[in-house]
């Protein structure tokens, strides 16, 4: 089988916010590969390969983006369903969101978020957060996702 570099799905429902972060993660130097997918149950389904994904075959590394607020699944959904079945529940969350109230920080984290970024509503900030991001992402390990099966 041949190796994989890390995917990263982006579950974002705002395609203004989706393509800033695919854009600046590009800036930013990650040549990794972006899925975008809408909202919760389009990432569970990916996640899962069910759905319209149930051709793809795990290989390799991914890494979840999760915005909180979307529809059909929320984010916080997302991440209770992914962390209680043994299959997904190492896999890695990054929660990329506007919401910043620290109940919902500490409620991801508890639900076991890998980290908690919040998009800022000024342009300039959220582009430099994205990148800060973007330069993690690239140092980052992540387990294969055919090895959590």
């Amino acid at each position: 089988m041949v190796e994989r570099e890390l995917v990263i799905l982006l579950a974002e429902d705002d395609e203004g916010h989706a393509y800033l972060v695919q854009q600046n993660l590009l800036d930013a130097g990650l040549a990794n590969m972006v899925v975008h997918v809408k909202d919760g149950q389009e990432a569970l389904d990916y996640i899962r390969c069910e759905g319209a994904y149930q051709a793809r075959m795990p290989n390799g590394p991914l890494l979840l983006l999760l915005d909180i607020n979307m529809p059909r699944v929320d984010g916080i959904e997302v991440l209770r369903q992914l962390k209680a079945n043994p299959k997904t529940d190492e896999f890695p969350v990054i929660m990329l969101t506007t919401t910043d109230d620290p109940r919902e920080v500490k409620r991801c984290y508890e639900l076991g978020c890998s980290s908690y970024v919040t998009k800022p509503v000024e342009y300039d900030r959220f582009v430099e957060a994205v990148r800060r991001l973007g330069l993690f992402l690239a140092i980052v390990k992540v387990p294969r996702e055919d090895d959590r099966a």
